[in-house]
């Protein structure tokens, strides 16, 4: 048994939905914490840098020899912070020259500016620290350096100072996310309360679900619906007629075979018996053509257009094979019976066995109502594209020829036993082949059948 695999419509608007909300917010943070690191440390680098051009610029050369004059004042004023420490030092062809000791000279995470300048992460005395290298020009040609190193106390702080800032942004898009959220099942509720009522209605009824109120999305399933609906009562009211037309039908038949079964039993002499049998065949054969016709009607819903096969089928074959079938009762009859089909070969798509069955009941309705001595044709034209069956019997008045094409309904020059049904059959099977039957007065006066295809 194969698993029905079903989802729920609100995961999926969820995930969804929710999804891209995510990646904006995680993309807004993400963001957010670059730009406010580049931001703290583009300040805080051109801080320190300034710093280190300020220190740079008090070095002079004399004798030869770098030398720094820095009262003690200015180097404090130079290193003093309330949260920080800033540590200095100048070197001259590497070799000290003032200030502290040992300040990193490379490091991480570098920026270059002009004229050698550059700042870089480093450890200085076992705390993490930002370096700041100036590069002042010697008359002799050699190199002083000045560092400047910093802790990063103060950096980190507008770090999370700034990320702070940013923490009602993320809010509303977390609210707006939770929002989000609502109005999915929101929705979601509002077609779990409009399927629940049009199930609990298809339920009890199979009239059409009313549609005021329902959202112009949902309008395109409503109307569906309604079609579905309507085509399960139409299907229903097909069914609880064709049975009621068999009960119908059959009564009278049956009735018939009863009785005459009774009289066979009753029959005091053979002669007398073999006339009951003889009439109890001919009312089996006439239940048996009643049969076939209302297992005809059973297979042409309207339901099953779609599932026809349908073939190439030559008419001017299909006329000689039925027509043949049907010589043995003609020559019975002394009826002549002709077949008139165009030159060139007709062919149309159709189902052969329902075209069969359309064109027998053609040829057995002249039958019946052709006298002795009278004439059937059978004809195939190629244009229009059409079989026609025409005899020489009584003919169907004009006021009648559209009604006798529904089902039961006999003409008033029909005479004998008959349900009314072949003609009905001809009219739904030429519709499932978008063909259309008419009735005209045949040139010996009766009636000409045709089938014209599109």
């Amino acid at each position: 048994m194969k698993l029905l695999r079903t989802h729920h419509l609100q995961s999926d608007l969820g995930l969804h939905l929710m999804l891209p909300v995510l990646v904006i917010v995680v993309m807004i943070a993400s963001l957010g914490v670059f730009g406010a690191q580049h931001h703290v440390d583009t300040v805080f680098d051109r801080w320190l840098l300034d710093a280190a051009r300020s220190l740079a610029a008090q070095v002079r050369v004399v004798n030869h020899r770098a030398v720094i004059a820095l009262s003690a004042q200015s180097e404090a004023l130079l290193t003093f912070d309330v949260v920080d420490r800033t540590s200095f030092e100048v070197l001259e062809d590497n070799r000290h020259v003032f200030g502290q000791t040992g300040i990193p000279r490379s490091g991480e995470h570098e920026k270059s500016f002009e004229q050698g300048e550059r700042v870089y992460d480093s450890r200085y005395q076992g705390r993490d620290v930002r370096v700041a290298q100036v590069q002042v020009a010697s008359p002799d040609g050699g190199q002083v350096q000045v560092l400047v190193a910093e802790t990063l106390i103060k950096r980190r702080s507008a770090r999370a100072d700034l990320l702070l800032t940013m923490a009602p942004e993320a809010a509303l898009v977390i609210l707006a996310a939770f929002i989000m959220g609502l109005a999915v099942r929101r929705t979601i509720g509002t077609l779990e309360r409009i399927a629940s009522g049009w199930n609990e209605q298809s339920h009890t009824s199979l009239e059409p679900i009313p549609i005021d109120g329902v959202p112009r999305e949902l309008l395109p399933f409503a109307t569906a619906l309604n079609d579905l609906l309507q085509r399960v009562r139409a299907m229903l009211n097909r069914e609880r007629q064709f049975a009621a037309t068999v009960a119908h039908q059959l009564r009278t038949p049956l009735a018939g075979l009863r009785l005459g079964m009774a009289r066979a039993a009753e029959s005091k002499d053979l002669a007398s018996m073999r006339s009951v049998l003889g009439e109890l065949g001919d009312t089996t054969q006439r239940t048996a053509r009643l049969v076939q016709q209302l297992l005809s009607l059973s297979r042409l819903d309207p339901e099953v257009r779609s599932g026809l096969h349908m073939v190439p089928v030559s008419l001017s074959d299909l006329a000689a094979e039925v027509g043949e079938t049907y010589l043995d009762v003609a020559l019975h009859k002394r009826i002549e019976i002709e077949l008139d089909s165009a030159d060139a070969d007709v062919v149309v798509q159709g189902v052969p066995e329902l075209l069969s069955e359309a064109l027998g009941n053609l040829i057995d309705n002249a039958l019946r109502y052709t006298p002795a001595g009278g004439r059937i044709v059978i004809s195939v034209t190629a244009w229009p594209v059409c079989v026609s069956v025409s005899d020489s019997g009584a003919g169907i008045p004009e006021g009648e020829r559209e009604s006798v094409l529904e089902r039961f309904v006999r003409g008033s020059t029909a005479h004998g036993e008959g349900s009314g049904l072949g003609l009905a059959i001809v009219k739904e099977i030429a519709s499932l082949h978008g063909a259309a039957v008419s009735i005209a007065q045949s040139a010996w006066g009766g009636a000409s059948v045709t089938i014209q295809f599109a």
